[in-house]
């Protein structure tokens, strides 16, 4: 089924043309890879469709309606979360408010009146979401700037699948970390696809791309130039869209 569709999207800085009718789909329960080199409007697309900037021009449909997110939390409110390369984690924080940051559940009562939280709660629903998606994290109670790159994008992406249940855009998920939690990501993701969300994943790593997508959509100078199969597809036919060596690709 088709969660989201972009049509036309256009988006500019000033003489910079970012987006230049740009086209984007995603299918619920696939991953689907979004890539291309530096520059090709990635992001871009990426900050539009999650409602952190407007097109200028085009049409964005969510499951059939068509749809203006006028700011992150109008997307949010549609069940479509944002993992950006920075993670937006608080260090000091530990496992349980990271995931719930934003989403506090209060006591009852009087004592919800006061502003006190539900930290029973909080944590048991904290850890039955890390265990539902196998994520890697050492521990709830220890701030997550103590701990390793590969526990910090666990908890990223596991805090973006607790609170979504249509879309989930994953920007360079893998970046910087080593082979074992590269692996460890990957295979969240998978977890992630697998309940019926659908997963933009965004990278530079070809490899990766085929291993983990599904579908894969090159952009090219703000614009979608290709769409393939992953099992259909190479990395050497990837790079050929991505600089223009091959200008379509197989739908």
């Amino acid at each position: 089924m088709r969660v989201l569709e972009a049509r036309g999207i256009v988006r500019t800085y000033g003489q910079v043309v970012a987006l230049d009718g740009c086209d984007f789909d995603v299918e619920a329960g696939e991953v689907t890879a979004l890539i291309g080199d530096n520059g090709a409007g990635k992001s871009t697309l990426t900050k539009v469709l999650s409602g952190t900037e407007r097109a200028e021009e085009g049409t964005v449909r969510f499951l059939g309606e068509e749809v203006h997110f006028n700011s992150p939390a109008q997307a949010r409110a549609r069940g479509i979360e944002t993992v950006y390369q920075d993670l937006a984690l608080c260090p000091h924080l530990d496992a349980v408010k990271n995931l719930f940051l934003g989403r506090e559940v209060k006591a009852g009562g009087v004592l919800g009146l006061m502003g006190f939280m539900n930290r029973k709660e909080m944590r048991q629903r904290s850890a039955e979401a890390f265990q539902d998606l196998g994520a890697a994290v050492r521990t709830l109670t220890e701030p997550v700037g103590n701990m390793s790159g590969g526990q910090r994008q666990s908890i990223a992406v596991a805090r973006a699948a607790a609170w979504a249940n249509k879309i989930i855009f994953l920007d360079e998920p893998t970046a910087a970390l080593g082979v074992v939690q590269t692996e460890n990501v990957l295979d969240l993701i998978k977890r992630v696809r697998d309940k019926g969300i659908g997963v933009v994943f965004i990278s530079h790593s070809m490899p990766e791309v085929l291993s983990v997508a599904d579908s894969i959509q090159v952009m090219r100078r703000g614009r979608r130039v290709a769409t393939y199969r992953a099992t259909d597809s190479s990395i050497e036919e990837l790079v050929g869209a991505m600089t223009g060596k091959f200008d379509e690709g197989a739908a």
